[in-house]
């Protein structure tokens, strides 16, 4: 199994992705990262990589379900939780008014106390942005905390976010699937 997934490395896309192989496919296969998931759904149409796996919260999901319909069909789906979240701040900023953030955590905590919200494409850019100093505060993996103890402070642990998942594949299931709910014609 060869596996299309949205980056960057360290994502919740490729923790999943990796997961599903270590745990549907005995640890075979591999992943490759895109930046878009348009080129990761055009390199399954091209026999580049065997699936795509997608986050049914990306902002992309139901453009692609769309754009792809009668191309590429959903063969698996599951629930999985990622990386453990926190909204972490900088030491030096006791009362931080800017938050940055990847829009699906925008409601994952209260953020009523910061006037000034920055969108971020992933949870990784928002970590990157907080090791460079330009964040005051952001929401993203609890684990940057220990690439920067000295530099950053948990403000609260939010822990893992539980999503469902779909792995995309050009052969739709058989109508026999028990994964298929379709109505009795």
């Amino acid at each position: 199994m060869h596996i299309a997934t949205l980056g960057p490395s360290g994502n919740n896309h490729e923790l999943i992705a990796k997961r599903y192989l270590r745990m549907r496919c005995s640890g075979e296969g591999s992943v490759t990262l895109f930046s878009q998931f348009e080129a990761a759904f055009q390199a399954l149409l091209a026999g580049h990589v065997s699936h795509v796996l997608q986050c049914t919260a990306h902002a992309t999901h139901s453009d692609c379900v769309g754009r792809y319909m009668h191309r590429v069909y959903p063969v698996d789906t599951f629930i999985a939780g990622s990386k453990p979240l926190a909204l972490i701040a900088q030491r030096g900023s006791v009362r931080p008014t800017q938050v940055a953030l990847q829009p699906a955590t925008r409601y994952y905590t209260d953020l009523t106390a910061y006037t000034e919200i920055i969108d971020a494409p992933t949870t990784v850019a928002v970590a990157e942005g907080l090791l460079a100093g330009r964040f005051a505060a952001g929401i993203c993996a609890e684990e940057v905390l220990g690439q920067a103890p000295e530099q950053l402070r948990l403000v609260q642990s939010l822990g893992p976010a539980l999503d469902t998942w779909v792995m995309f594949a050009t052969t739709p299931l058989a109508a026999s699937s028990p994964l298929r709910l379709d109505a009795d014609v």
